[in-house]
């Protein structure tokens, strides 16, 4: 019997999981900040983490998506 061969190698795998953990750790960096009371603004949704921290994260879990497709192997 032929044995299967996936798309990917176990190395572009990773890469793929990786990326898709550091895109979930960027969201997780986004949430929060908001106000119990909606008469109540909470200046916490500008800070340096929600602004500028988070995006920089999930744009670089995607660029490392785009590297794990473009990946190519040394054989």
């Amino acid at each position: 019997m032929k044995k299967k061969q996936f798309l990917f190698s176990k190395k572009r795998y990773q890469i793929l999981f990786l990326s898709i953990l550091i895109i979930g750790v960027g969201f997780l960096l986004m949430s929060g900040g908001g106000s119990n009371n909606p008469d109540v603004f909470n200046n916490e949704i500008y800070s340096f983490r929600r602004i500028r921290l988070a995006p920089l994260v999930v744009i670089s879990g995607f660029i490392m998506c785009i590297v794990s497709i473009l990946y190519r192997d040394k054989e």
